[in-house]
């Protein structure tokens, strides 16, 4: 070969005894992780986690502190433990990579020191979180994950895994049966209660998880369930960074970057955590990495989960039906954008009070713009997934608002439609739209006879409830429908942008 050229370095396995091997420009764990103690168990060891909470907690550790709450992973499903045995070849190191417009930025990051076997009856996981040190157990399952009734907001006590749970409640099939065993362990021994901490899309989501737990434990033991409520605490907290699912293209981004890591993590340049500060056992101190401890979580939960999460459904419904692969791509769709634009800012903002430091409009800006980062590839699919929780949590209270404040519903009627059209499974241009959603073929059924009798769709009640009676909604609702099956999608969000 000639010496004017050189292959190029063969990527570095990722695991404790390469770091020093690893390039200059990745930044890497300054402190010993041989030292670390573990402090909390987190059920639900995705990307959102890693790039988010474990990164936080990993910036304490950098500053010289949190040294006693590292990280031990767990989880339910056979996923899991095929992350569990991914992470362990690396000794639980992950690589993230920061994507902006200009440029990216990759970092390792090694807070997470364990993975708990996952095991049907989930015993090794009862144990460690029965462990002393275990002070907080934290969660991201996703938002339709909590077992709760679609009407009532109860939990589910018909549901075949918290039926199991209350008749077996040593061999527990769900995250919250595995905390109710731990906590009647950890009370029988005096090790004490814990924090639940939830880290899910949810407004109110220690209130959530408090409610499910006690209600879970008070199946099998009301005097436990009395204790949990009293001792254990659930603070309420609001989390945001854009996080795509890894593939090809993201495990290769990293061996670009001279790292062969088997589950990398690419994410925006923004994050927020914002944190109620109810914690009974104690807690890191999130804040001296960038999180916020706030009194009240409620204003920042209502803002991101209306325009944020909201704004999701609204441009990655109409993406679907028009092939657009990401969500970059479809904030390039002029007529999306502006059915983004003109919802967030007209029927959603107004029902949204400020927070310090951001007002709602401000924010809806802010939310566009990372919308619109290319570097991200984040796919249309994946945030289009699980509608059936997603409408109900981040949609439909925006309608419920504006039909109480005498606020026009049009644009909202409209993304409702959308979706509708989206769950009849194929695209404008033909092709097959495959299963999306963990009830995909009961909104199918819906969508196949809403196109020609829209009510249909607006009596799924555990979506809509009494909106399928709302004249201001309904109404609009079924002509956006029909006129989306004669016309188009884009004809009919063009109609509204000129409205």
């Amino acid at each position: 070969m000639s010496p004017l050229f050189s292959e190029k370095p063969a990527p570095v396995k990722l695991s404790n005894s390469t770091l020093t091997a690893l390039p200059q420009d990745v930044l890497k764990p300054v402190y010993d992780r041989s030292t670390l103690r573990p402090g909390i168990l987190h059920i639900g060891v995705g990307n959102f986690h890693r790039a988010h909470q474990a990164w936080y907690l990993h910036r304490l550790m950098q500053i010289g502190l949190a040294r006693d709450w590292a990280i031990v992973g767990a989880g339910m499903r056979s996923y899991d433990e095929e992350q569990r045995q991914k992470l362990a070849g690396q000794d639980y190191l992950t690589t993230l990579i920061e994507l902006t417009p200009s440029g990216r930025a990759v970092e390792v990051i090694g807070s997470m020191i364990d993975y708990v076997p996952v095991t049907p009856g989930n015993g090794p996981l009862i144990a460690y979180i029965s462990r002393p040190e275990i002070r907080i157990v934290s969660l991201t399952v996703t938002e339709g994950g909590y077992y709760l009734d679609p009407v009532t907001r109860a939990l589910d006590t018909a549901h075949p895994d918290i039926r199991h749970d209350a008749a077996y409640p040593e061999q527990p099939r769900t995250a919250f049966g595995a905390m109710v065993a731990a906590l009647r362990r950890r009370r029988q021994d005096g090790t004490g209660p814990f924090s639940g901490l939830c880290c899910d899309n949810l407004q109110g989501n220690g209130t959530i998880l408090r409610h499910v737990v006690v209600s879970l434990a008070r199946l099998s033991d009301p005097e436990l369930a009395t204790w949990i409520d009293a001792h254990c605490s659930f603070p309420n907290s609001m989390v945001d960074c854009i996080v795509p699912a890894t593939g090809p293209k993201e495990m290769e981004l990293a061996r670009v970057h001279g790292i062969d890591d088997a589950v990398p993590v690419t994410h925006e340049d923004f994050r927020q955590w914002v944190i109620e500060d109810a914690f009974c056992a104690g807690r890191p101190e999130w804040d001296r990495a960038g999180a916020v401890f706030a009194d009240d979580v409620h204003a920042y939960e209502a803002m991101k989960i209306r325009i944020l999460n909201g704004g999701h459904q609204i441009v990655a419904n109409p993406g679907e039906i028009l092939s657009l692969p990401t969500i970059a791509d479809c904030m390039a769709h002029e007529r999306i954008r502006a059915l983004f634009r003109k919802v967030a800012r007209e029927e959603i903002a107004p029902h949204v009070a400020p927070v310090p430091g951001m007002a709602p409009d401000a924010y809806a800006d802010l939310i566009e713009r990372r919308f619109s980062n290319r570097s991200i590839v984040d796919t249309t699919r994946r945030v289009a997934f699980d509608g059936s929780s997603r409408h109900p949590g981040f949609v439909i209270p925006s309608i419920r608002a504006g039909l109480a404040a005498g606020i026009s519903v049009e644009g909202l009627a409209l993304v409702e439609a959308i979706w509708a059209r989206m769950c009849e499974g194929t695209r404008e241009d033909g092709t097959r739209i495959d299963p999306n959603d963990p009830f995909w073929d009961r909104l199918q059924a819906a969508a196949v006879a809403a196109r020609h009798d829209p009510s249909a769709w607006l009596a799924q009640a555990p979506i809509y409830g009494d909106l399928s009676e709302a004249s201001g909604f309904a109404d609009a609702f079924g002509r956006w429908l029909v006129q989306i099956w004669q016309e188009g999608v884009e004809a009919a969000i063009a109609d509204y942008l000129a409205r």
